[in-house]
């Protein structure tokens, strides 16, 4: 257990176990600690968790919070804040299926899939493999991996891959104009022969990385090898292109970055014998300051704790690749 540890120029748990959040405590004594603990069940208690269950809507959906001003736009803004409000109970709090906020919400999410598979109506009538496959990496870790219709969520992903076996935004590829598609009647096919999105793939994996079955598959793998060689580069399209994007990092992950994208590789079998794993595990080691911390760009700041929980995240990363 201690090898991983020694690979720290500074002890990262001072900061973690000394925290005065309930939810880091736990997570550091069972999974970088390796100590007993009660079921996580006991964080679902917790006041931040109850205060987001109270706001969920009878159908299983959070309402968007400036759903008012969105009633004329093809964006499912409540899709999109059920994604958010979902992943912190996931994340944060290990809320499973066992749960029955946790069953409505699957419930509304699947709501919204198409007959070819997808999850539709983050980008109005557009297909999203990327929010599509974010959303899909909570619902297999709150225990529905095995649902039929989890498994048509993954297969219509691997069905969406350009020629060289990434991902990208469909529209991106046609290089249409979001604004004059996003209500359009017919939802685009990607460009194939464009190359793949490096953000999008990066996100697309996590789903495929939370699944036992899934990840073994060798077209994931082909995927994640793509995205290790776009480490530390620009993507190939206008979203999140600079190279900056790849040290701003947040908790639970919505974009791809270097922390996110590590999470991904350490379950698809990559190891520290990749060059460019080994490169971007020696950047993070790098970035550590005295305190324990990280020098990463921090976003979605609201929440308090979010270095805390970047931390712990950079733990269980360097467990994986050096336990």
């Amino acid at each position: 257990m201690e090898g991983w540890k020694d690979q720290f120029n500074y002890d990262p748990l001072v900061p973690l176990i000394s925290s005065k959040n309930k939810a880091i405590v736990y997570f550091t004594k069972r999974d970088l600690l390796e100590k007993e603990v009660e079921p996580p069940e006991i964080l679902w208690n917790l006041p931040p968790a109850t205060k987001i269950i109270k706001k969920q809507q009878e159908d299983g959906y959070w309402r968007y919070s400036a759903w008012k001003s969105k009633l004329n736009e093809p964006e499912n803004y409540n899709l999109l804040e059920t994604y958010r409000q979902l992943g912190f109970l996931v994340e944060k709090y290990s809320f499973t299926k066992e749960h029955n906020a946790i069953k409505k919400a699957a419930e509304y999410i699947f709501s919204c899939q198409t007959d070819e598979g997808d999850i539709r109506g983050f980008y109005g009538t557009q297909f999203s493999p990327n929010y599509t496959a974010a959303i899909t990496e909570l619902l297999i870790k709150a225990r529905f991996g095995k649902d039929r219709r989890t498994e048509n969520i993954l297969e219509w992903l691997l069905s969406m891959r350009q020629e060289d076996g990434g991902w990208a935004i469909a529209m991106r590829t046609n290089k249409a104009k979001y604004l004059e598609v996003v209500n359009n009647s017919i939802s685009f096919e990607p460009n194939r022969e464009k190359p793949f999105s490096h953000l999008v793939t990066g996100i697309v994996l996590r789903a495929f990385a939370a699944h036992s079955k899934y990840r073994n598959d060798e077209a994931v793998k082909a995927a994640g090898e793509l995205l290790t060689s776009r480490f530390f580069k620009p993507d190939k399209y206008t979203d999140r292109r600079g190279v900056e994007y790849w040290t701003k990092v947040s908790f639970p992950f919505w974009w791809t970055d270097i922390v996110s994208s590590l999470d991904s590789l350490s379950y698809l079998g990559f190891t520290t014998s990749h060059p460019q794993i080994k490169l971007a595990l020696e950047t993070l080691r790098d970035k550590q300051l005295e305190s324990g911390m990280w020098d990463l760009k921090l976003l979605k700041t609201k929440d308090q704790d979010l270095s805390l929980w970047i931390n712990l995240a950079i733990c269980r990363i360097f467990k994986r690749f050096y336990s």
